[in-house]
């Protein structure tokens, strides 16, 4: 299969990796506050608040991954081979909150009405919003999408673009049926890696679906930390953080064949034995380092946890498919509040 390249041009020049040890030795720690952007981050619930000096104008979004649509018609007839696992696996869930028996559509229907009501100026979809890429689902959430009228950015899960037991790399599959299926949704820009502005806030979206991380997704991350403006980065695969589990695979270091347990299950190519490269572990290094990162978001563990690592905060998402959403706040920093961190770090 002819790989096909939505990659944007771009000189790798020097990349200067990184060596496994330095990821291992970066220590988890509490916040940390730059005299030059002081940052705040609090939780309650759903409701995720930022304040930082950087951030202007105040702005809100809301952040929903992983609602698993599997909607069908006549089309899918010639894939059902490759749907038939996970066709069956959401037809009825229970609400994150409640309890009480839900589905996908029906939850998907009311993040999309929650954010128009709460008065979000952004949707972020997090990936795995689909099982597999039919065009059934994939034509029915474009529509509710369209008529709730928010704008809204996309970046893929390992769902999204995989039929299961379809022959081919990784990366192939995932091109060839995000231009055969998944196009729509990123709206003219590049699908592995983009960036867009809300109120001066910089939202940069990195498809990290397959778990690594390419070349010139590095390349095109460091420009966006070069851009003095705050950052969130949103991924569908957490960023491994110590003592969590393999599902936070982005850069974790026992990433590889001998710890892959699903790859029969999902019918997919086995991860390799070699692990991560170099290029996955360098960026997750970097991730941690960028002096404009407010936070990173994901989802695919369909459970909600928050963690630090050197002062930058990721938030991971209840699955939608049980009802879940973020709802985050991006506010200015009070000087109240500037002379309060100020005075603690003294």
């Amino acid at each position: 299969m002819k790989r096909r390249n939505f990659l944007q041009k771009a000189s790798l020049g020097s990349l200067g990796l990184g060596l496994l040890p330095e990821i291992l030795n970066a220590k988890t720690t509490s916040a940390k506050y730059d005299k030059s952007n002081l940052v705040s981050v609090t939780k309650n619930g759903t409701d995720i608040h930022f304040f930082s000096e950087k951030i202007i104008d105040p702005a809100k979004i809301t952040f929903l991954t992983d609602t698993h649509l599997h909607k069908k018609d006549e089309r899918e007839l010639p894939f059902q081979q490759f749907s038939k696992r996970m066709a069956n696996a959401y037809n009825k869930t229970r609400h994150f909150q409640t309890g009480e028996v839900t589905n996908p559509e029906k939850a998907f229907e009311n993040a999309l009405k929650h954010a128009k009501e709460s008065g979000s100026e952004l949707i972020v979809l997090g990936g795995d919003i689909f099982s597999f890429p039919s065009e059934a689902s994939i034509e029915w959430a474009f529509n509710k999408l369209e008529q709730n009228g928010i704008p809204y950015i996309y970046v893929a899960g390992n769902h999204d673009w995989h039929y299961e037991g379809m022959k081919g790399p990784m990366e192939d599959l995932r091109d060839e049926w995000i231009e055969k299926r998944l196009l729509p949704f990123y709206q003219g820009k590049n699908p592995l890696m983009a960036s867009h502005d809300l109120n001066g806030i910089r939202f940069v979206t990195i498809d990290n679906s397959t778990y690594q991380i390419s070349k010139e997704q590095l390349i095109f991350f460091r420009s966006q930390v070069e851009q003095d403006v705050p950052m969130v980065l949103i991924v569908h695969i957490p960023l491994y953080v110590p003592g969590k589990s393999m599902g936070f695979g982005c850069g974790h270091p026992e990433w590889g064949a001998e710890n892959d347990r699903n790859f029969e299950l999902e019918r997919r190519p086995q991860w390799p034995k070699k692990g991560h490269t170099k290029t996955t572990f360098q960026f997750h290094r970097e991730v941690f380092e960028a002096p404009n990162l407010l936070g990173v978001f994901a989802g695919h563990i369909h459970q909600s946890s928050m963690e630090l690592i050197k002062g930058k905060p990721q938030f991971v998402a209840d699955d939608n498919a049980s009802g879940g959403y973020l709802d985050i706040h991006f506010n200015p920093m009070l000087q109240k509040d500037k002379k309060l961190l100020l005075l603690c770090q003294h």
